[in-house]
């Protein structure tokens, strides 16, 4: 994979929006309240834009989208010291962070209907997902991740401008 930094476990990343620009992003359910968008690991010899398609589907059940545009370079963020601990101690690794490749995709079919967390396709990680707008992503993101979508929410700026609808929540809770 050119260009990823050492020292970085190399992850994906995908901004999946709908007709409304709006991004899709759910909250984890091992840390409640965790909003992001979908992101997940490449393994030795997969192609990025691979992961992310065969992810996406995995995680949320989506198979109608288009990757329309990707962050150019490798994005990184460092773990927190406790989260460090526990995801190196998980993946086996000694990892300072992750590099992500990011994706814009955009659903190509004009309803939620896909968006199934809990499909059986992989172990389900999201309690619950939204439609937000690149404002309100950022703004609930975890700490540590927020300088980097801040910096995905720039380069996919010119394909979410208008998107100023606020997040309708699709939980079971509300």
């Amino acid at each position: 994979m050119d260009g990823l930094p050492p020292g970085y476990r190399p992850n994906f990343g995908v901004c999946l929006i709908n007709s409304d620009n709006q991004v899709f992003v759910a909250s984890r359910l091992n840390v409640p309240g965790a909003w992001q968008m979908p992101q997940g690991a490449i393994e030795d010899g997969e192609e990025p834009k691979l992961a992310a398609i065969k992810k996406l589907r995995e995680e949320t059940g989506v198979v109608s989208a288009e990757i329309i545009a990707e962050v150019p370079n490798w994005l990184t963020y460092d773990f927190p010291p406790t989260v460090k601990a526990k995801v190196n101690r998980l993946w086996g690794g000694e990892w300072h962070g992750q590099a992500q490749k990011w994706f814009l995709m955009r659903l190509t079919k004009d309803n939620d209907s896909e968006i199934n967390l809990a499909n059986g396709e992989a172990d389900t990680e999201f309690a619950e997902w939204k439609w937000a707008s690149p404002e309100e992503v950022i703004e609930q993101a975890v700490d540590y991740k927020r300088p980097q979508y801040e910096e995905v929410m720039k380069t996919f700026e010119p394909y979410l401008n208008g998107s100023s609808i606020s997040a309708k929540c699709k939980s079971t809770k509300w």
